[in-house]
């Protein structure tokens, strides 16, 4: 038999699913005995995958699933998100029949589908087996856009909380929160389901929500899977979460269709796996742990030296996922310096380099017949998650704008460092405490009130603290004074390699999200996260903080007020013996192997699992053609 070759399909939604795709990737391409092919199969652009492309993996450019509009980081606009995901099912068909004829043409002996439905679909309509690979499903993320739970905007947008110019970007100007009736998103979310039922294996990622296409329960629609009066899951789900894989009960295959070339029917039977956690490691294994690789990366920002030292400066990096995709060669300044070089994160990832640019050319990867079937990238933007408007600085004042987030409250210089979070209202950790006013009303109780009290916004706990931005443009920066900036605060290049940026924090503050969840846990690096309501994939994302990391939430009208000081102090305790550890064991070598060790097995349990699945009866296709 020869090698394998694999499609794999990878939602263009943000960049969770491109970080984990590409980590995999990369965990297949280093197999020797049985180094398979690899397609990746995104709407995501090629840049983002640049690390498994300078292993040897082959990128195709197709519109392969909707996305979930998201005008900020933490809100999903639910109507423009049914909007886009109607207009995706309308051509759904002939995507479909594109896809399949393609999958035929190369000969592909699996595709892998993070997340999106028509990989497993066209996989079945080509009668090749498909495995799910992911931590959840779009049928439940559309499902939930019925739920009941509002997601209101901040009391500080009702009460004149922001200045003229605040206001006028755009980040304020949201359309209300209204619920999709069922009757409206079962027809179109059943579409997508057929499409998951399709596929044989699941590979089920830490973090996890129910997958309704392969577990018989819990059952669409997902809005039944949340408390309402809580806004966390029911016991129930969290105990199906925690039980093991196998007493699940499951959904039959689903038969190859007669107009299949396949000639005899499947013959195995679905299954449900656990998976390690896929993540980036950092650059160079465990250097950026060492006192010379932290140095020369902050350097590379522009931090100056009096900051490099982990026992005398704390650092909290500061990511909601705003970065506009892009390729790779932007540079922007810190507040201190003018620097514009940051390192390369692995040779062979930057700009120009010979193995790269190989890559990008197609040399060496593949025979010649093969590589006109590869379709370059568009230049426009994609992905929901990412932010296509920011505003023109990132600094007035009186508010500090991170990518992706709306503006929060900057105080003075002098006042944005305190030495005691004292006099700073406690803030509820996950789960909330019952109160006898909602959250809306009491956090408008606190604003309507905000004159009379002598607390300021706080951003950083202390003195010892040093905040850096990630996700800013160079242009941005071009239009930013030093000071508008807040004290001690710098801006990273937006090309950043964000886990050798994680793994030097002390605390990270963001969106609660895959990518930044699985770096954070795998950095040992406690997260302040602010809530995405609408977007159920974060229930699973708590229960992995809970049991692998450090989390704790910050209410977005906190966020925006400024009041970050306690909750990164609250996280910072809660994590700093295992952060100690950590940086303890890599900067010593042990443990820098574990993930690589996780993923190099999965590698291999998928490349057997494909081998047995052709090696099996029924595995003839065409007249006379074997795979």
């Amino acid at each position: 038999m020869p090698p394998l070759s694999f499609a794999y399909y990878c939602s263009g939604h943000g960049y969770g699913h491109a970080t984990r795709v590409s980590a995999f990737t990369r965990h297949l391409l280093a197999l020797q005995d049985e180094r398979p092919t690899v397609y990746i199969v995104s709407s995501a652009p090629r840049h983002v995958f640049a690390d498994s492309i300078a292993c040897g993996a082959l990128y195709r450019y197709a519109e392969i699933d909707p996305v979930i509009v998201q005008p900020l980081a933490y809100r999903v606009d639910r109507q423009k998100s049914v909007d886009v995901l109607k207009s995706f099912l309308s051509k759904k068909d002939i995507l479909l029949e594109r896809e399949r004829q393609w999958l035929l043409k190369i000969n592909v002996h699996a595709v892998l589908s993070d997340a999106a439905f028509l990989g497993c679909l066209a996989a079945n309509a080509a009668g090749i087996p498909s495995i799910l690979i992911t931590n959840f499903t779009f049928d439940s993320v559309y499902s939930y856009l019925a739920t009941p739970i509002l997601d209101l905007p901040s009391p500080a947008h009702n009460h004149d909380y922001l200045d003229a110019e605040a206001a006028s970007a755009d980040f304020t100007s949201l359309v209300p929160d209204v619920p999709v009736p069922l009757s409206e998103l079962v027809p179109l979310v059943e579409q997508i389901h057929s499409g998951y039922r399709c596929a044989d294996l699941l590979l089920l990622l830490p973090g996890c929500i129910p997958i309704p296409s392969f577990s018989v329960s819990p059952a669409l629609p997902s809005s039944d899977w949340v408390d309402v009066a809580t806004k966390r899951v029911f016991p129930q789900i969290t105990k199906f979460l925690t039980c093991i894989q196998g007493t699940h009960t499951l959904h039959p295959i689903v038969p190859f269709p007669r107009s299949s070339t396949r000639t005899k029917p499947k013959h195995v039977c679905r299954q449900i796996k656990p998976a390690p956690l896929l993540v980036r490691p950092p650059s160079a294994k465990a250097s950026v742990y060492t006192p010379a690789g932290r140095a020369k990366l902050l350097e590379s920002i522009g931090v100056p030296s009096e900051y490099h030292d982990h026992d005398k400066t704390k650092i909290l990096v500061v990511s909601f996922g705003g970065q506009v995709f892009k390729r790779p060669g932007s540079r922007s300044r810190s507040n201190r310096s003018s620097r514009s070089h940051t390192p390369s994160p692995e040779p062979g990832k930057v700009k120009g380099s010979p193995l790269l640019r190989a890559n990008e050319l197609g040399a060496d990867l593949s025979p010649k017949d093969v590589l006109h079937h590869l379709e370059p990238a568009p230049p426009s933007p994609t992905g929901s998650d990412i932010q296509p408007l920011a505003p023109a600085r990132i600094a007035t004042p009186s508010h500090l704008w991170i990518p992706g987030a709306p503006p929060a409250s900057k105080p003075p210089s002098s006042s944005s460092l305190v030495t005691s979070t004292s006099n700073i209202p406690a803030v509820n950790t996950v789960p909330p405490s019952p109160a006898p006013l909602s959250e809306v009303e009491a956090d408008s109780e606190y604003f309507s009130r905000e004159d009379e009290e002598e607390d300021s916004a706080c951003l950083l706990p202390d003195e010892s603290w040093i905040a850096i931005v990630c996700g800013v443009s160079k242009e941005q920066w071009l239009q930013q004074s030093d000071e508008e900036l807040p004290e001690k605060f710098y801006v990273a290049p937006r090309d950043v390699y964000m886990p050798d940026l994680t793994a030097i924090g002390d605390v990270l503050l963001g969106k609660l999200g895959y990518g930044t969840v699985s770096e954070c846990v795998d950095a040992c690096t406690p997260f302040v996260y602010v809530s995405r309501p609408l977007f159920i994939e974060e229930h699973g994302l708590r229960l992995l903080l809970d049991r692998d990391g450090v989390g704790s939430e910050l209410s977005r009208h906190w966020y925006e007020a400024g009041h970050w000081a306690s909750k990164v102090q609250e996280a910072y305790e809660r994590g700093r013996d295992m952060k100690t550890r950590k940086r303890c064991d890599m900067g010593s070598g042990i443990g820098s192997s574990t993930r690589e060790q996780e993923g190099r097995q999965m590698a291999v349990g998928v490349v057997e699992w494909v081998r047995e699945w052709w090696d099996g009866p029924g595995c003839t296709v065409g007249e006379g053609e074997t795979r």
